[in-house]
């Protein structure tokens, strides 16, 4: 009998059974991952960026999250001689209406209080000689790392503790009864006092094993990169992003200069077919006849078709995803787009079609579902997993 069982081991789960073994040491967790190795799906196919904070309305669990995240990720990398690096963002402006939009985003960080200059086109051209905009703002405190490797070390810490990790161990079923919650794999059962859900693309999946979760379902985009070749890897220095339109979920495409050298260019967020679809053929038939059966889907299509349509040209079309770099790179030609591997993003749609933008949790008697963890949760996962520790210790214990 375990006190809590932790299912998922991207760097939420993680973290969250990292903290609770640290706050109960005699207390029994175990952490159930369905892949042969910790940080298979989102944690290890992103951008790597440590962000500052600069989108999120103040009074929202990512504003909260990211600002504490930031020195979170940062003091654990130095802790544990994990290499990271701080060059900063560029938000780079190209036209009189994205200015204004990056007006409007200086005050949301003045009122996230992060630290931000506003540079014109000649201090932008200064720090960046490839860059052309009409301004930027430039955020020193954004960071890159590899996220992989903080949730491997944080997994690690986790069983020096004592906690119990077990991986190939997908879920088939979940029992909850009066005193225990019974966990199912295909291999083994696995009885707790209470069980916390961090499954990202299988959030809904889990949740509607116990009866929650039953007004949203996880909608995968498929977020695609390329990478610049060894002879353009000091283009830049900074992480380039553009202003994003405020009406989208997503920020667009960038240029992230990686630890490992490389220089990304992406993402695009292109809906997915398959929701672990890191391949080139990427359609799964149970997965697409699952979302097509979901309502909130088509008023989403509905009201996002137009967009949606030029993100299947430009994936199809190279040039096309290359014209929304060279507006602030104008250098850039398509044979210096390489492949990269993708990323899928696990999005969560309530059945009216809204997009839920911020964290969202759903519980029953005997557990705790993470339903949504959009970016930033890799830099905020240190947080949000204090945070399940507070929701769950006084239903739990």
């Amino acid at each position: 009998m375990y006190d809590f069982i932790v299912i998922g081991g991207g760097i939420v789960g993680v973290s969250t059974a990292l903290q609770l073994q640290q706050r109960y040491p005699k207390k029994r967790i175990l952490l159930l991952e369905k892949e042969a190795k910790i940080a298979c799906h989102q944690t290890g196919h992103n951008s790597g960026v440590i962000h500052a904070g600069v989108y999120y309305a103040p009074d929202s669990l990512k504003a909260e999250f990211c600002k504490r995240g930031l020195k979170a990720t940062i003091d654990f990398c130095r802790a544990n001689n994990i290499d990271f690096r701080q060059p900063g963002k560029l938000l780079v402006a190209t036209d009189e209406l994205e200015y204004q939009r990056m007006l409007a985003l200086k005050s949301r960080c003045e009122e996230n209080r992060l630290m931000v200059d506003l540079l014109s086109s000649e201090e932008l051209r200064e720090k960046e000689p490839a860059i052309t905009g009409v301004g930027a703002l430039y955020i020193a405190d954004t960071g890159i790392v590899d996220y992989r490797q903080v949730a491997v070390k944080i997994a690690e810490q986790f069983q020096a503790f004592g906690g119990e990790l077990v991986l190939d161990s997908r879920v088939v079923n979940i029992d909850e009864q009066v005193d225990q919650v019974t966990v199912s794999t295909a291999q083994h059962e696995y009885s707790g006092k209470f069980l916390i859900a961090c499954a990202g693309l299988a959030a809904d999946r889990i949740a509607r094993m116990m009866g929650v979760g039953k007004n949203f379902q996880i909608i995968p985009f498929r977020g695609e990169y390329y990478q610049l070749p060894k002879e353009k890897t000091d283009c830049v220095k900074h992480l380039i992003y553009p202003i994003p339109d405020p009406k989208m979920p997503f920020l667009g495409v960038h240029l992230t200069p990686m630890i490992g050298g490389a220089i990304t260019v992406g993402p695009n967020a292109l809906l997915g077919w398959k929701r672990e679809g890191y391949g080139k053929f990427n359609v799964d038939l149970a997965d697409s006849i699952e979302m097509l059966g979901f309502g909130g889907f088509w008023k989403v299509a509905a009201k996002n078709w137009h967009s949606g349509l030029g993100e299947l040209k430009d994936s199809w079309w190279k040039a096309g995803y290359l014209r929304r770099v060279q507006k602030y790179c104008p250098e850039l030609t398509v044979d210096d787009l390489l492949p990269w591997p993708a990323g899928i993003r696990a999005q969560a749609v309530l059945r009216d079609g809204s997009l839920v933008q911020d964290f969202l949790f759903e519980s029953s008697p005997r557990s705790l579902h993470v339903c949504n963890a959009p970016s930033p949760a890799a830099t905020s996962a240190i947080p949000i997993g204090n945070y399940i520790c507070e929701l769950v210790v006084s239903r739990a214990l």
